[in-house]
């Protein structure tokens, strides 16, 4: 694009005319007037590097004139005064009396007027007497009824080259004007800055005067901006990039309760300086929207983003001609002082000898540049002006990066980077056609020191892991009596190690939430920054591995319980009966009354009910996640911008989520609700109800037992042995034996005499568990292949006969009546109860260790509430970073937690009817 505006623009210009040797384009004739600027031109003025003090037109006086190359105020010579344009000051004028002796296009120079002809020509370059008046501004005024007729004067290159007033060929018209040097840094602009070994398109030809007039000096002491010249460019040294950008910081720190200001110096295609333009309003955003909303991408810390579907159409009716602007972020100093910081740009779109080099991810291949157009509509049109474009230019991506100087604590930040990327659209139907434009500010900081004391996290917990887990998978070996490190072996250490290490993520995740939550939001003075969504992907990642891994811990676990040896031992023993008695019927006493299974079946269901308790309500957890995130507003504090608000107006604009402060957020937040319950459910245990407690005073009053076997040789033990011989009673003699429990009357209920232990970690011999395996072969041979099955064995018989078998072989063995089966009671050392594992291996006695705890809970829900807390936390946040909605994320956890309690009981219950040898019809 740009090759018909080339050709076309020479009637944009406006001027004295010269006439110069013809070059074959448009681009030489530009040099020439250009060049004429530079070499008689040189203003400098005394500022900080690559900053500039904000003036405006109308600061320039009466003897001062706005200076559009450098953008600064300038002094007219001598005998002259600000030329005015509306409200602006743009030029110098000579004064009344004087007429113009050389006008070189930067300067003029001025001679004063013979008393005898007082007045000036038109064009100000003669005097002359007037037969009428001389007006304000010097010059002949006719009375009514006359007019005035003046000859033109040509400029003296064309009396020079063809002693006329014509061009002769091959000469051509050119201009020498202030604009001519903005004009073709505007068509270097439209050409996407691009630079090649070609030097006579417009990018070459600025470079080509750029190198010429280095001796001129540059504006504002800034080294990339030449006198009389717009600045396009950052150099194009190797390396530049990354020193303009992260050299030296602003030098005025930034809070979140400022705005960034950027102001915009405003050009027309013709090089004409228009004004300065405060960036905001629809400038630079050209999806529309409230001001309220545009106004919001400027607020310090807001990470904003617009999106937007344009009409081509729209386009060409509003954008007729392609403005051109210098932006600058304004530096308020004290006692008003201003100045304008220039903002680098980043043409994605910028080729150099043909490669996009600032597509590159290295920054010291980029070339930095300057100007901007958004629209171009003009490049594209072809014989005409007027016109409509074939193809159109714009600016379809447009970002302002702000990034954060390291270790700041007072909001330093380096020079901001403006990125852009334009699409070309061939004119086909721009009624039908459409573009997509966005338009979004960020803010980023260097996230390698971060990524560095995570991974040193990482790595040394991850350390402890493996060392804990070796430990659990050497405490297990003890438990199953298997001293060879076999398959098994090492496939129960990978379970094991990614539960712990499954917690090490979920650790470092939830700290690194809570971190940023903290420390962004509540920061006064800013010192941090938000990574930004690509930054945390690495984030992600670990949330990712901590879910995957702590599933497979959950699933473990699950299964793990679902095969759990588990045996009810009746104590109760059959009593004579007292009725139905014949006396002399040859009888010498009354039958004994069978013993009730009943006892042993209620029992049963009241452990099936308690398999999937919690010590927390999953149903109150949903509820109150929801109410605080969405209901009181909470979900907002995980916006990308430094506002703690909760609820927020619908006008304002809302940025999005930040993943990390939303993982952080709903992670905290959940597992604070659920701590909340674990500290009500300990008050609500001790003073209201306490289920796993009832279940155990269960047993006694039932005068029931509870084997449990988690591993081979490892288990629990629940006494339930009543204290008063007997359960299978009638009310009162119920009633009776709880009243003198109650005042201590009898025995108390502990395995030991004067004990009330009844709960104990039992580490048993192999001994004993060959022979209760010897025990359930019969069973076990049934449920396994048909081959094995003994096809003439009654099936209930067979239960029936291994339970009674069961109940009285365990039975013995509790009260002591197997020496070579026998175990001794005893407490755990301190350490053996903190890493979970039992240093003496039970070789000829059985060890049963008090339990105060309740251990035996660890088969059950109950006793896994950390993991299970864990588990849901991971699964909420999962769905929620990838749905973007806390309600979905709720309604799936929810429904997974209903799965799995499902599971549990279905196949728990299956379980107990196969361990116990229960009927499961009598399960409710």
């Amino acid at each position: 694009m740009g090759t018909t505006f080339m050709n076309q623009i020479l009637i944009y210009r406006r001027g004295s005319g010269v006439c110069t040797m013809a070059t074959g384009t448009l681009h030489s004739q530009l040099v020439f007037g250009c060049f004429l600027v530079l070499l008689l031109k040189s203003n400098l003025h005394t500022c900080e590097q690559f900053s500039i003090a904000f003036s405006k037109p109308s600061d320039c006086g009466v003897g001062g004139y706005f200076d559009i190359s450098s953008l600064s105020c300038a002094k007219c010579g001598a005998d002259q005064i600000s030329g005015k344009s509306g409200n602006t000051s743009l030029n110098c004028e000579c004064q009344t009396g004087f007429k113009v002796l050389t006008n070189n296009g930067a300067s003029i120079t001025c001679q004063k007027c013979p008393v005898s002809k007082p007045g000036v020509t038109q064009d100000g370059y003669e005097c002359i007497r007037c037969s009428g008046s001389v007006g304000e501004d010097g010059k002949c005024e006719c009375p009514t009824g006359s007019i005035l007729g003046e000859c033109v004067r040509c400029q003296d290159s064309f009396i020079s080259m063809s002693q006329s007033c014509m061009c002769g060929s091959p000469n051509i018209l050119s201009f020498t004007n202030l604009t001519a040097c903005q004009t073709l840094g505007n068509m270097c602009v439209l050409n996407m800055h691009s630079m090649s070994t070609i030097i006579n398109d417009a990018c070459g030809l600025y470079n080509t005067i750029y190198r010429a007039t280095a001796a001129q000096g540059n504006n504002q002491n800034i080294p990339y901006w030449r006198i009389n010249m717009p600045w396009l460019y950052y150099g194009d040294q190797p390396g530049l990039a990354s020193r303009v950008l992260q050299s030296e910081p602003l030098p005025v720190g930034f809070s979140f309760k400022g705005t960034n200001k950027l102001l915009a110096a405003v050009y027309t295609a013709q090089g004409e300086f228009i004004r300065w333009e405060s960036v905001g309003g629809g400038n630079l955003q050209l999806c529309p929207d409230t001001l309220i909303r545009e106004q919001a991408a400027y607020i310090f810390g807001t990470a904003y983003k617009q999106n937007c579907v344009l009409s081509v159409s729209d386009l060409l009716a509003g954008q007729s001609e392609p403005l051109f602007y210098d932006i600058f972020l304004v530096q308020q100093k004290a006692q008003g002082d201003r100045r304008l910081l220039a903002v680098p740009i980043l043409n994605l779109n910028l080729q150099f000898n043909g490669q996009f080099v600032n597509q590159a991810t290295n920054m010291n291949s980029w070339y930095l540049t300057r100007r901007l157009v958004l629209i171009d509509t003009l490049s594209g049109r072809e014989k005409s002006l007027s016109s409509t474009p074939r193809v159109i230019r714009i600016a379809s991506n447009l970002k302002i990066r702000f990034q954060l100087v390291p270790n700041t604590q007072k909001g330093a930040v380096y020079p901001p980077l403006m990125t852009v990327s334009y699409s070309d659209i061939l004119i086909t139907d721009p009624a039908k056609q459409t573009v997509t434009v966005s338009f979004s500010v960020e803010y980023e900081m260097d996230q390698n020191e971060a990524r560095v004391k995570t991974d040193i996290a990482l790595g040394v917990l991850g350390g402890v892991a493996v060392v804990y887990s070796l430990l659990k998978t050497a405490s297990w070996k003890r438990r199953i009596a298997s001293p060879l490190i076999d398959f098994p072996t090492i496939l129960k250490f990978l379970l094991i190690y990614a539960g712990d290490l499954a917690n090490v993520f979920f650790i470092i995740t939830v700290g690194t939430g809570l971190y940023w939550l903290i420390f962004y939001k509540a920061q006064q003075f800013v010192s941090v920054l938000l990574p930004l969504p690509s930054q945390e992907e690495r984030f992600v990642t670990y949330v990712g591995c901590a879910f995957a891994l702590k599933a497979v811990h959950f699933l473990h676990k699950l299964l793990v319980q679902l095969s759990v040896d588990i045996f009810f031992i009746d104590w109760e023993r059959p009593r004579s009966k007292t009725s139905k008695f014949v006396e002399g019927s040859g009888e010498g006493k009354p039958p004994a009354a069978p013993v009730s299974i009943w006892r042993t079946y209620f029992v049963a269901n009241e452990w099936n009910e308690i398999q999937t308790i919690r010590k927390i309500s999953p149903t109150f957890q949903i509820m109150a996640i929801l109410f605080f995130l969405e209901v009181v507003g909470f979900s907002s504090l995980a916006l990308r911008d430094n506002s703690s608000e909760l609820r927020r107006s619908d006008e304002v604009y809302t940025p999005a989520y930040s993943r990390i402060l939303r993982y952080g957020l709903a992670s905290v937040m959940w597992l604070c609700i659920g701590f909340i319950q674990l500290i009500f459910s300990v008050f609500h245990e001790r003073f209201v109800e306490d289920k796993i407690r009832q279940f155990v005073d269960l047993c006694s009053i039932s005068n029931i037992s509870v084997l449990l076997l988690s591993h081979r040789c490892f288990g629990y033990y629940i006494h339930g042995r009543s204290v008063h011989g007997h359960a299978d009673t009638n009310m009162e003699e119920m009633n009776s034996n709880l009243k003198r429990e109650a005042e201590n009357l009898c025995g108390q209920r502990g395995l030991l005499p004067n004990s009330d232990v009844q709960t104990f970690q039992i580490s048993i011999t192999s001994r004993l568990r060959a022979q209760y395996d010897r025990i359930l072969e019969p069973l076990t041979r049934r449920n396994g292949p048909s081959r094995l099955v003994d096809a003439s064995a009654n099936p209930f018989e067979q239960s029936t006969k291994a339970y009674h078998t069961m109940n009285r072989f365990l039975g013995s063995v509790i009260d002591h009546a197997h020496r070579e089966m026998d175990y001794i009671v005893k407490d755990k050392l301190l350490f053996e109860r903190l890493i979970g594992m039992e240093f003496i291996e039970p070789m000829d006695k059985s060890i049963f260790y008090n339990d105060d705890s309740y251990a035996f809970a660890d088969v059950l829900f109950y006793g896994n509430e950390s993991t299970l807390l864990i588990f849901d936390t991971l699964f909420f946040c999962v769905v929620d970073l990838g749905s973007q909605n806390f309600v979905l994320a709720a309604v799936l956890t929810y429904l997974q937690q209903l799965i799995f309690r499902l599971i549990r009981n279905g196949l728990g219950r299956r379980n107990l009817v196969i361990k116990t040898l229960v009927d499961k019809r009598f399960l409710i």
